[in-house]
């Protein structure tokens, strides 16, 4: 494992910088808040990333307590990685630091990857003041439901609900985007009808009544 590099300054902001400041840790953090992923699943969503880079990180995130690496029992038979514990303390860094970053959005550009689980993040922050419960996204690009009122990963996961989801949004890519910059409110985009909603579990009911 390579030596982990630090800025050698008491200062716990600094510190912490030495752990998660390396390019793309806070991306694979992002990734691995919806549980545990295989490597190529990994690789296969954080577009730009190149195979050496993204094992580098991982062994880091694993020397430093981020993560943890397992298999799966056959027939599966997998590597995977998942959040420790400290890792998943991480979920309001990235809330904190994408809601610090929703003005540098701007429009989406066509050279822009997107994932439709990348707008996971933005709408629990959007839904925190809803109720919890699990609610079910369906996007252009995909479907993801989301585990709102989690404090641990995961706090989403991709595709479908396992059950009956407590809410069910479907939205536009234009609408999830202007969610992300901050522009439109959730109950704004509910009752100007670019949200649909149904279900019967407190987020559905909070955002019909709101």
């Amino acid at each position: 494992m390579s030596r982990r590099r630090s800025y050698d300054q008491y200062c716990s902001a600094a510190r912490a910088l030495d752990v998660v400041g390396d390019r793309w840790t806070l991306l694979i953090v992002r990734e691995l808040l919806a549980g545990p992923r295989r490597y190529t699943d990994l690789h296969a969503d954080l577009p730009g990333v190149s195979t050496d880079v993204l094992a580098s990180r991982l062994r880091d995130m694993e020397r430093d307590g981020l993560t943890t690496r397992r298999r799966l029992p056959p027939p599966g038979a997998a590597y995977v990685y998942e959040l420790t514990a400290r890792g998943s303390g991480l979920l309001p860094v990235l809330q904190a630091l994408g809601a610090w970053g929703q003005g540098e959005l701007g429009e989406r550009q066509p050279t822009d990857a997107v994932r439709a689980h990348w707008f996971a993040l933005p709408l629990l922050r959007a839904l925190e003041s809803e109720g919890d419960g699990v609610v079910e996204v369906v996007l252009e690009e995909g479907e993801f439901h989301l585990l709102v009122g989690a404090r641990d990963a995961p706090v989403y996961g991709e595709g479908p609900a396992p059950g009956e989801p407590d809410a069910r949004l479907t939205l536009d890519a234009g609408t999830a985007e202007a969610l992300a910059r901050g522009e439109l409110t959730l109950p704004d985009a509910v009752r100007a009808g670019r949200v649909g909603v149904s279900g019967d579990g407190p987020p559905a009911k909070a955002l019909r009544e709101a």
